[in-house]
């Protein structure tokens, strides 16, 4: 098993371990809450600062148009904040792909806004482990690898959607996951450092029927109840769940009052696919209920949304790309496992582009997307040991 080198410990033994709680703390400090526009434009501000002492060009890049379908079935634009991209040395020989988020599940107005210390060594705050934390340390690994007059290629993608499916920087990542060898992401490991693996994927769909209003004691006859119809195809579609498709119709909106048969319902379902023929099986479902519903019901349907994240397996490269990270985990005195997830995350975008991806590279936490999120501050330097130390493999050719 190949030990540090002393190039190795040197990176390692830059990292500043305050520097990087201390970034923890000012941003945990900043509301970006994805739909909080403002919030996350003072994030990407203060992120773009930072970065800033990378070389490299930083630009923040608009967001691609995304929609929303709203309780009464309109559909709206959806508005996002800009996206950070770093560019450095994009003509090297090898490059990779770093990924994070800037955006966080807390809304402006959500109670949780204020960080505590805990006695056990945690930090709680919101998004102090997704992904704040790792956002912090993943910058610290980049200046200890540039420390060590690196000539590795790499481009880093903060995005302010993904919290949300990443609909407005879909395309931004594809397009900087072209040429890399590999990429990192640094969604949060669990508490005991544990990695995720295989991925499924996700697809959200709203389906917006509309049927006949008509007085429900008078002429009923003349109605077309849309909630009903809705629900007819929410219990149809969820029949077909499986092992390898778990289906959940998650909400209705619609209807009005008791003696009003309702013309309106919007139905949201999400679906997560174990592999790609699922995604397919999917589809048919949705248009085989939608056309027999429609017509059994004498309703207009309209299906909205779409399968965002894709599955992510483990393939042959990103066995490679796991074993070295195993083994870098080894020479640092960091045991690395992983295990396979039902969550999603633009790693499963990135393993779509066909690029070997470890989107768990951030701090050991837990209790995400809770009040009681934590980050366990002495990983902050451990884990980004273990990225630059990684990243410094791979420049050396450990994936080739």
């Amino acid at each position: 098993m190949e030990q540090l080198s002393r190039e190795e410990r040197r990176a390692v033994e830059r990292l500043d371990a305050a520097a990087m709680l201390a970034r923890v703390e000012r941003w945990g400090a900043v509301n970006s809450g994805t739909r909080n526009v403002a919030g996350c434009e003072a994030m990407a501000a203060l992120l773009a600062d930072a970065f800033a002492v990378l070389p490299g060009e930083i630009r923040l890049i608009e967001p691609e148009a995304a929609e929303i379908v709203t309780g009464d079935g309109a559909v709206k634009p959806l508005a996002h904040g800009r996206h950070l991209h770093l560019a450095v040395r994009p003509g090297a020989t090898r490059r990779v792909l770093l990924t994070g988020h800037m955006d966080t599940v807390y809304p402006v107005d959500h109670p949780f806004q204020t960080l505590e210390w805990r006695g056990d060594g945690t930090l709680n705050g919101p998004g102090v482990a997704d992904m704040k934390g790792g956002l912090s340390l993943l910058l610290e690994a980049l200046c200890a690898l540039e420390a060590t007059g690196t000539t590795l290629g790499y481009d880093v993608v903060i995005n302010s959607d993904e919290e949300t499916g990443s609909l407005s920087s879909a395309a931004l990542i594809a397009e900087t996951a072209r040429g890399k060898i590999a990429a990192l992401t640094y969604e949060p490991a669990l508490p005991d450092g544990t990695l995720a693996g295989a991925r499924g994927g996700t697809g959200n769909f709203a389906i917006v029927v509309r049927g006949r209003a008509a007085h429900a004691g008078r002429n009923p006859e003349e109605g077309r109840n849309a909630i009903v119809a809705a629900a007819a195809i929410a219990v149809r579609l969820h029949a077909e769940r499986s092992p390898s498709l778990a289906v959940n119709p998650a909400r209705v909106d619609g209807g009005g009052p008791n003696n009003v048969v309702p013309d309106l319902a919007v139905l949201r379902v999400n679906f997560r696919p174990r592999d790609a023929a699922e995604i397919d099986r999917a589809r048919r479902l949705i248009d085989d209920a939608v056309a027999t519903i429609a017509a059994q019901h004498d309703v207009a349907i309209s299906v909205h949304g779409g399968f965002n994240r894709p599955p992510k397996p483990i393939d042959a490269g990103a066995a490679r790309l796991f074993a070295l990270v195993h083994d870098v985990g080894t020479a640092l005195d960091q045991p690395i496992a992983w295990r396979d997830t039902g969550g999603v995350c633009d790693g499963n975008n990135i393993a779509a582009c066909g690029v070997p991806v470890i989107d768990t590279m951030g701090v050991r936490g837990g209790a995400i997307h809770s009040m009681e999120e934590f980050v366990i501050v002495d990983s902050l330097a451990e884990r980004a040991a273990l990225s630059a130390v990684t990243m410094m493999r791979i420049e050396r050719g450990a994936l080739a």
